[in-house]
Formats: C-alpha cells, structure tokens, sequence
C-alpha cells in the first residue's frame, strides 16, 4: 500500500503504522500507538486492537464485541489534538484526538482523551473519555 497512512502523517502507509500491525517494530510513543491503533480499526484488524489493550481493561468480550461491530464504521480522517507525556521514556501518556467517520450514512467526529500505560516498555491503550 503506497498511500499516505489513514493515520494522517502524511507518510506511506508501508514506513508508518504497516510496521507496527505486522510487529516489525512496536510503538515508542503512546501518540505512535494512537495512531496505529485508529489506522487498525479503519483497516478493521480487530487482532491488533486486542494485542494493544491493557490487560487491566482487557474484558473477554471484546474481540466479540469488535468483531461484531468493526464493520458499522468507516474512519475518514484522525486529527491529534494534544499529547500529555506519552514518550519514549514516559510510563503514561494521554493523547486528546478528534476521528471522523460515517456511520449508516451520517457523518460524525468522536472526541476523546485516550489514556496509555506502558508494560515493559510497551505501550497499551488503557482507556479513553469523550
């Protein structure tokens, strides 16, 4: 895939978020796996979503929950807001973006203020407020 990633860097999808789905690499930053994990719904890779959430807030209905509800919304366009901390040498992070979408034909902007944590020197997705 030689587009720019749906991730809304600017870079080919191939040198941007591909190295982190394929595990080639994995996030250095909480804004990385923000990135990375809003391009996985818009590509629908429900594996990766679940591999990136904290274990902590890791229900067992989840995948099912995704896997049921993935389809119901395209993802057009991710805009960072703010970051808070979230670096390579950070142990949280918070990362305040806007996605657009549309969902059963009607356009709409979900808000929110993601909170991560990393594990081992990964990061996770831990949760998030509208």
């Amino acid at each position: 895939m030689k587009e720019s990633c749906l991730c809304g860097s600017k870079q080919p999808y191939l040198n941007c978020c591909s190295i982190y789905h394929t595990k080639s690499e994995l996030p250095s930053t909480a804004e990385q796996l923000m990135r990375s994990r809003y391009t996985a719904y818009a590509l629908k890779l429900v594996d990766y979503l679940v591999e990136t959430t904290h274990p902590d807030k890791l229900k067992s209905s989840y995948r099912r929950k995704l896997v049921a509800t993935i389809n119901d919304i395209q993802w057009t366009k991710l805009e960072i807001v703010k970051t808070s901390a979230g670096g390579m040498n950070d142990k949280a992070g918070k990362v305040k973006f806007e996605a657009s979408y549309v969902e059963q034909g009607e356009e709409g902007v979900l808000e929110e203020h993601s909170r991560f944590r990393k594990i081992a020197d990964r990061w996770y997705y831990y949760d998030g407020k509208g």
